[in-house]
Formats: structure tokens, sequence, C-alpha cells
């Protein structure tokens, strides 16, 4: 029995032996096969897949912001630049803890929720590798301690970028707008590549209207990084092409002179050359300083601007509407010619009131004894409201509206900005439609000394101004001189556009008009008689005063007595020299009483430093 358990069956062990290593071959090699078939299919089949993979993992392409284009003056004085400032940027992708950053870099220099709000908002549109800012203009001070501490942060830099500078600060703001960081609403209507790696975008005035000027093309750098996401090295770069430069039709010297002669007064001036439309001035008073909203304005100092009674961040030249009182006399005296409703030398008497038919009324004259006879240059020298009435009574709303709406009053003038306002020519049909009620005679009546319903901008006033210099030519007026394309070495001129032109009927209406505008200034009765002294050359004006509140026909008014706000609003329009014109000017002077006293100054000592210049320059040319 032993002797039989120690025989073995040789041959089926050694088939056993076979039959486990052909087994074991095979699953060798089918393992071998699916190894070998996944290496083809990673270093054949999807070759370049895993290779722009694993570029991306070590090459980037990062966004090269471009460099905003530069805004002059007409004369070549810098009124926006670029200037280097250090910026806290984070990257997202190289830091474990966002939150945790956030509250550290906190406890060094300050961060406010507006700016973390910006800051999350700005990523949304950034690859999570791009650096993104946080804080932006950061002192010498704040940089020092940042970088005595940067190695606590993986992820935070502080890299020096250009920015948007206004070296004038409140000078022309309401000319020039702004740029601020970009905001959801900018997200909804920016091209988002052309945009990479830029933080700001204009927001207002020119700096809105010409972004696609000024922005420039965004470049790009392909660089090589470690695993941290450092930079080693850049394999190549398509360097931003600069944004074009800007030259205004804007003359500083005059718009500071200006500014500073509002001192303490709210109100706007604006300065058109009659013979191209170029605005020399642009002024809403009081102002702000547009810096403040590059460097991201902080809750406490916005709200002070947005709730100040004095309303700075409002553009009075372009947005502003006002009665336009006794300004608007010289056209509707040329009006009431072309019409043929009354003749130069027809007289009205002015008893210090007017009636109309069958009512008892009475429509006031602002000198309360009268003026006595009055024809068309008496009346618009003197400012007779009694003739004037008479003059709007026999021509009708709907004669005046379409009248007045070829000088342009009514509709926005379409100068390269934002935000203009269209102003008010009443009518007949204008009033059923916004107010579903008939048209009264007495509102014809007061429309004729530019109240009730009537509304204009500064900027159409001056407008208007410069087309009755011209005798009825109306130009586009423009805030750009010259476009110049640095990286194509030219420039592009704005050449002038003409609005419209209004043929007269007889050429002697116009001198009627322009005579009487001159009598204004240099008659011995024209309201604005007293800014003659001294003068050098012949101007053209017109003053005028709007009432801010209505008063009964039995009170004064008694401007000492009543508030500073509720004082009626002081106005001035003319053009000069008379006989060829360089300058149109339209002031407004909030709350600031009498015209004549107020606006009509202003307009006088602009004229005179614009004229005597231009007149300097045209002699050491000659």
């Amino acid at each position: 029995m032993a002797y039989r358990e120690q025989l073995k069956d040789n041959y089926q062990e050694t088939r056993l032996i076979q039959r486990r290593l052909i087994v074991s071959a095979i699953i060798v090699l089918v393992l071998m096969s699916i190894v070998l078939g996944r290496m083809y299919v990673l270093q054949v089949v999807e070759h370049d897949h895993f290779s722009t993979l694993s570029n991306s993992n070590r090459v980037r392409l990062k966004a090269l912001p471009p460099t905003r284009g530069l805004i002059y003056d007409r004369n070549g004085v810098v009124l926006a630049d670029n200037l280097p400032a250090y910026r806290l940027e984070i990257v997202r992708e190289q830091m474990d803890d966002l939150e945790q950053v956030l509250q550290e870099l906190s406890s060094l220099v300050e961060i406010s929720e507006q700016d973390v709000k910006k800051f999350r908002l700005a990523s949304k549109r950034r690859r999570p590798f791009e650096s993104v800012p946080l804080l932006f203009n950061l002192t010498d001070d704040e940089v020092a301690l940042l970088a005595v501490n940067l190695h606590r942060f993986k992820g935070v830099e502080i890299n020096a970028r250009l920015t948007r500078n206004y070296p004038l600060g409140k000078h022309a703001v309401h000319a020039l707008g702004y740029v601020a960081r970009i905001d959801e609403r900018d997200l909804n209507s920016l091209d988002e590549a052309s945009y990479a790696g830029t933080s700001h975008i204009g927001k207002l005035g020119l700096e809105k209207y010409y972004e696609n000027d000024l922005h420039g093309d965004v470049g790009y750098q392909r660089v090589e990084v470690n695993a941290s996401g450092r930079t080693l090295r850049v394999l190549d770069e398509q360097p931003p092409l600069p944004g074009n430069n800007l030259y205004l039709t804007i003359d500083s010297a005059l718009q500071q002179l200006a500014e500073d002669l509002f001192a303490e007064e709210r109100g706007s001036v604006v300065a058109i050359d009659p013979s191209n439309g170029e605005v020399l001035a642009l002024v809403s008073m009081p102002s702000f300083d547009p810096n403040l909203f590059v460097k991201g304005i902080k809750s406490k100092e916005y709200s002070e601007l947005r709730d100040s009674s004095s309303r700075p961040l409002f553009n009075r030249a372009l947005t502003g509407q006002y009665p336009p009182g006794s300004t608007t006399k010289p056209f509707f005296g040329l009006a009431g010619l072309e019409y043929s409703i009354m003749g130069h030398k027809q007289t009205v008497y002015c008893g210090g009131y007017y009636l109309l038919p069958n009512e008892e009324r009475r429509y006031r004259d602002w000198k309360k004894e009268g003026h006595g006879k009055m024809n068309l240059n008496d009346a618009i020298a003197q400012s007779c409201d009694v003739y004037f009435y008479d003059l709007s009574y026999g021509m009708g709303i709907d004669r005046m509206s379409v009248f007045m709406k070829q000088f342009g009053f009514g509709e926005k003038t379409g100068i390269d900005s934002t935000g203009e306002r269209p102003g008010l020519m009443p009518s007949r049909e204008w009033k059923r439609g916004a107010r579903g009620q008939p048209w009264f005679p007495g509102e014809t009546l007061i429309t004729g000394i530019g109240q009730g319903y009537m509304l204009v901008t500064p900027l159409q006033l001056a407008n208007a101004t410069a087309a009755l210099a011209l005798e009825g030519q109306r130009f586009k007026p423009h805030l750009v001189k010259t476009i110049e394309f640095p990286t194509e070495d030219m420039e592009l001129e704005i050449l002038p556009e003409i609005n419209g032109v209004y043929n007269v009927k007889k050429a002697l209406n116009w001198e009627h008009v322009i005579k009487a505008m001159e009598n204004v200034v240099h008659g011995l009765r024209g309201t604005a008689h007293r800014i003659a002294q001294g003068i050098t050359y012949r101007m053209a004006g017109k003053t005028g005063t709007a009432q801010v509140f209505g008063i009964a026909q039995d009170e004064e008014y008694e401007e000492d007595k009543i508030s500073k706000k509720l004082r009626d609003h002081a106005l001035f329009m003319g053009f000069a020299p008379l006989e060829d014109p360089k300058i149109a000017i339209a002031v407004i002077v909030e709350n600031g009483g009498s015209g004549s006293s107020t606006a009509a100054p202003i307009a006088r000592k602009m004229m005179d430093a614009y004229l005597l210049r231009h007149n300097a320059q045209q002699e050491s040319n000659s």
C-alpha cells in the first residue's frame, strides 16, 4: 500500500504544468496587449489631446492689456494720461483657501466689502490662472507692508500697472467723463476677448463715447510656468496695440477760467466756435475729481457726491433742462418778422402788463411801470415782456414751435458725448399727447418769454446762439477735433457737419435782430450795457431771467426775502466779434437772480480771454 502511494503519474503532472503555463502565457499576452493598446491610444491616437493638456499645465496664454489712448485739449495740454500704480492681485488657482487669504490680507491693509464684491465680479470673467486685481493704487506704505509679508500668501502678487490719471483733476470732468472698474452691466455688453486683462472701462462722457478708439487691442504672451504657476520664461509674444489719442476742441485755459468764475455758484457755460461747431468750453458746476472713480471710490465718498444738494455728478451742460427766459426773444423776434406778424418799426405800448381779449388776468412785465412804446429793437434791447406777449399771441404756439425747432430747440444736438437730453419745445399737439389737455392762449404768452413748458439745455442754447451768429447756418457741436492713430502714424480730422440751415425771407431780418442784440450790450438802455465798459470789440447778446416758482398777481418778487434755492435763474447768451463771430456763449447760473448782473459778466470775461488770446496768436503768426 505504501509502495503504491510513492508511484507518481509523471505524464499527467507534465500535462498539468503545461496547461498552467499556457494559460499564464495567454493571460500575460492579453494583459500586455491591453497595456500596449492603451499606450498606442495614448501615444498615437490621442497624442494631440494629451499634448495640449500637458502644454496647458506647462504653457499658459497671458493677456496683455493695451495702453489706453491719451486725451489732449486743442493746444496739446494733457487732460487724461496713464501713470504706473501698484495693484494687489490674486491668482485663485494657486491658493487653497481664498476666504482665509482675504481675511489675513485685511489684517494688513484696508479691504472693504465693496473691494471684495468687485473682485468676485471680475473673477467671473477671468480664468483661474489669471491674476485678478483686488486693490488699486496702493500707497508706498501699503506696498512695503505687503511686500515683507508676501511670502506668506501663495498666489498673491503686487504688480505695477498703468492706471488712468486726470492731471487737471475736477476741471473739464463733465466733458471728459471718467473710467472705472468693469461692472456687471458692462459685462453684459462688452466682448470679453477684447477686454482680457483690462479692469477699467469708460463710464461717461468722451471716455465712454470714444471707448472703442481709446481702448486699443489686447495682446498675448505664451509663457512657461512651473508647478507653482510662476512664470519661468516667455515663449512668444503678440504685443498689445495702444488706443488712439484724442485731441479735443476744448480750450483748457478757457475751461478753467469759466469754472473759476463760477466760484461757489451752480450752473453751466457752453462756448462754441460758430464757424465749425467746435466746443471751446463745456462747464458744469460744481464739479468733482474723476480720479476718485479710477481708484475705486469708497461708499462714503460716493454717497457724499450723490446726496449733495449741489449735485456735482449732474452734467448740467448736456442733461440740465432750464426755462430759457428772455434769451429766446431774438428768435421769436425773428419769427415775427418772418411770419409778417409785426414789422421791425411797428410799436406795442407797454404799460407794465398785458391782457388777453375778454380776460382779466394780467400778464406782467418785469418792469412794473412798463416801458412805454416799444419796437422790435427796443423790445429786445430792453427785454420788454409785453411786446413779446403781443407778438406770440399773434403768432400762435404751433408756428412758434415749428420756427424754433429750425434752430434746434426741442431736439438733441447730436454732440459726441453721453447723456444729452432734448429739452422741450411745446406745441398744441405735444400737450394733448403728453398731458391729455388742450392748449390755452395764456400758455402761448409765457412761452413767448421763454417760460412755461419750454426747456433748453445750455448746449442747445449755445448752439442756437451760434446759428444766429452765422445767420441761420447751424453746425453739429463736437468735442473731438482730431483722432491720432499712433500705430499707423496718421490722424483723422473731424470735419464740421451742418445740422441745418435757416434761410430768411428777407436778409434785412437778420440785420434787425442782430442789431437789437448788439444794443443789449452796447446800447445805453440795453439790459447788459454794464459789461460793455472797456470792451475792445462789438458783441451781440441777450440777458434772461427764468422763474423757479410762480407768484400771484398781487405779490411782488423780492429776491432778498426768499431763500437762495428759490431765486430766479440768471441767463445770458451772446457772440463776438460782431463782424466775424469767433465765439458763441450760453451761461446759466442757477438761482443767480439777474442775468445782467450774474451771467453776463461771466460771458464777457470768457470772451475777453479767448478773443484777446486769439488775436495775439494771429498777430504772431502774421
